[in-house]
């Protein structure tokens, strides 16, 4: 049990800004068995997230909640998944050949390419956990607690898109020959409790959810077809991944299973 601690505070700390004990590092053992608790660290940030909507909601309007739910989100992580979206904007939009997209990724700066990626994701997260949350009160949802389910909703957005991400370190490779990224731990080796931990606690919030109405379920389709595509674009540049093609897959996940909720309650 103290060993399992101290995995979950290392993914705890390597995806998060949320102070850990003082003794947990940056071991490449211990990363490496982290990743079965990438979709569990998506539990807390969605908790936080949900939290301040939830409390900002009483004060403000539901699009301020929101933008301030997001804010907080991205205040947990230290904009961890958004900073990897925004180099793969970069490196893919710019580079025509593995080195160059790598060379481009690894730079800090941020260009046109991520800048405008940005902006298109966070407004199209924007006006998704709108009518997401304007459907869930308006839904058949209304006659359960719909702050329940919203919460629900927040937790398995972040779990489930994590859990396409992480998937990828168990399928491909790691595209960079050196050891110059801190992401490249994590894709050195996994076991079998890796893989059916993060599947665990990538699908739990998801099947909670489906308690309420099974079909929900199916957003699990679109989320893993754009995880497959995702991967096959970047095994086809790079020849695999970098811990920035995961961040990038998180976010697109993540707004890919919000618009997938919605499109499932027009028909539910």
């Amino acid at each position: 049990m103290k060993k399992e601690l101290h995995i979950f505070f290392t993914a705890l700390m390597f995806y998060t800004r949320i102070p850990c004990p003082k003794n947990i590092d940056h071991n490449p053992d211990y990363l490496n068995k982290a990743s079965r608790y990438f979709p569990l660290v998506g539990w807390i940030v969605g908790v936080i997230s949900f939290s301040v909507y939830c409390l900002s909601s009483f004060f403000f309007t539901p699009e301020i909640a929101i933008v301030l739910s997001m804010i907080a989100g991205i205040l947990t992580t230290g904009a961890f998944h958004e900073d990897g979206f925004a180099d793969v904007c970069d490196g893919f939009g710019g580079g025509w050949t593995k080195e160059k997209i790598l060379m481009i990724m690894k730079d800090s700066a941020i260009g046109a390419y991520g800048a405008i990626g940005l902006a298109v994701l966070f407004l199209l997260k924007f006006q998704g956990l709108v009518q997401l949350i304007d459907d869930s009160c308006n839904h058949k949802f209304a006659i359960y607690n719909s702050q329940f389910v919203i919460l629900l909703l927040f937790v398995a957005a972040h779990s489930v898109s994590r859990l396409a991400a992480v998937s990828i370190v168990f399928t491909h490779n790691y595209s960079r020959e050196d050891a110059s990224s801190k992401s490249k731990p994590i894709a050195q080796s996994y076991t079998w409790r890796e893989v059916l931990g993060a599947f665990f606690f990538g699908l739990v919030p998801l099947f909670i959810l489906s308690f309420f109405q099974w079909q929900l379920l199916f957003a699990l389709v679109p989320v893993f077809l754009t995880r497959f595509f995702l991967a096959r674009y970047f095994q086809k540049w790079i020849d695999g991944y970098t811990g920035d093609c995961l961040g990038a897959t998180q976010q697109v996940c993540e707004v890919v299973f919000y618009l997938s909720i919605i499109a499932l309650w027009k028909f539910i």
